[in-house]
């Protein structure tokens, strides 16, 4: 008995349902033939615009994140004991400074004991080189002497570049950003030591659609804001426009942006990249509403004394609610920009009053 109850009422709110998606649609079809019965005389209203060469400003401006110039980790190339540190965290650093000593006491033996061998070796092929030269010695014993000699050199090599490398230094000039070490602590080979950045410049990355992205090239001189800093203003060079563009169908670019003075913006800030093009010449331009459909139909109506003729056009950029039209309309022509649901070609038509 329930169960009847409620399968009548799950027919009872479809059919309800149904009968709202078919009222819905009638008054969808009434506003849109409305237009029609307003004009009294069957003629269709619209609303139209007056085809003109307007100038075309392509500046643009792009937001975006601030990221160093250089970021890196310092890992530990060498085992052992951190016997000196001689920076802190905020420390400005230069290229080639120490950070800080790894104990060495064990690799200099290591060294020690390698140029032992490695002077042995030597002796050993001066004397088999002699002996060669007289008959006493192959050409074998020799070749097998020289081997061992080269083999001795590449040791001792390699026990000098550990006692060097026992040195932490600073492949990068920047600022500490993050010390991972205390005095005293042992460290492994790969373990992180130092994070150092370098922001005397920053790279700001940016997207340019389709439309901006063709007017500017690598090189050119960009105007870098901050919210955080509204009173100055930066200077920027594009370094980067990638060739393929994002999923979003947009183009990253990367610009420079020197920071030089007093270093004030930081990695992670935001910023925008004004982007000022060459002025372009006039060009006809009429609204993105005008085409029949879509842009890509290149297809709109013109008045003709007072009836509606279907155009064929070329249409070039669109810019923002602006699209450019390269071929097919004239200065002075008026092109309807309201009312083309109702429209076919030789429709009668009258102007909506504003």
């Amino acid at each position: 008995m329930k169960k009847g109850i409620i399968t009548i009422i799950i027919i009872i709110a479809v059919a309800v349902l149904i009968g709202w998606v078919l009222s819905n649609n009638k008054k969808k079809n009434e506003e849109a033939t409305r237009v029609v019965a307003e004009s009294g005389s069957g003629a269709v209203l619209v609303n139209i615009d007056t085809v003109k060469k307007q100038s075309v400003n392509l500046d643009f401006s792009s937001n975006g994140n601030f990221a160093a110039n250089q970021d890196l980790s310092l890992l530990a190339e060498n085992s052992g004991r951190i016997t000196r540190l001689l920076v802190d965290e905020g420390s400005r650093v230069s290229k080639g400074q120490v950070l800080a000593r790894i104990d060495d006491e064990i690799l200099t033996l290591d060294v020690q004991s390698a140029e032992d061998a490695y002077n042995n070796a030597k002796t050993d092929l001066e004397r088999y080189e002699s002996s060669f030269k007289t008959g006493g010695v192959t050409k074998a014993q020799l070749d097998q002497t020289t081997l061992a000699f080269r083999n001795a050199e590449t040791r001792l090599n390699q026990a000098k570049r550990r006692v060097q490398d026992s040195y932490v230094k600073a492949p990068i000039s920047g600022i500490v950003n993050a010390r991972n070490v205390e005095l005293g602590s042992y460290v492994r080979v790969g373990d992180p030591l130092f994070d150092i950045v370098d922001v005397s410049r920053l790279k700001l990355k940016v997207t340019a659609n389709e439309v901006q992205v063709v007017n500017i090239k690598e090189g050119d001189a960009v105007k870098i804001s901050s919210s955080v800093f509204p009173d100055k203003s930066f200077a920027g060079k594009i370094n980067f426009i990638a060739p393929k563009a994002d999923n979003t169908l947009n183009y990253p670019v990367e610009i420079l942006v020197d920071n030089t003075d007093n270093q004030v913006l930081r990695a992670g800030m935001y910023g925008t990249a004004t982007f000022e093009l060459p002025q372009q010449a006039p060009t006809i331009v009429i609204p993105r509403s005008s085409f029949v459909g879509s842009v890509n139909s290149n297809q709109l109506y013109v008045v003709e004394g007072n009836k509606a003729k279907l155009k064929k056009v070329t249409a070039g950029r669109i810019l923002g609610e602006q699209v450019e039209v390269l071929d097919g309309l004239n200065e002075g022509e008026l092109v309807i920009t309201s009312g083309q649901i109702n429209l076919v070609d030789g429709t009668e038509i009258q102007l909506q009053k504003k």
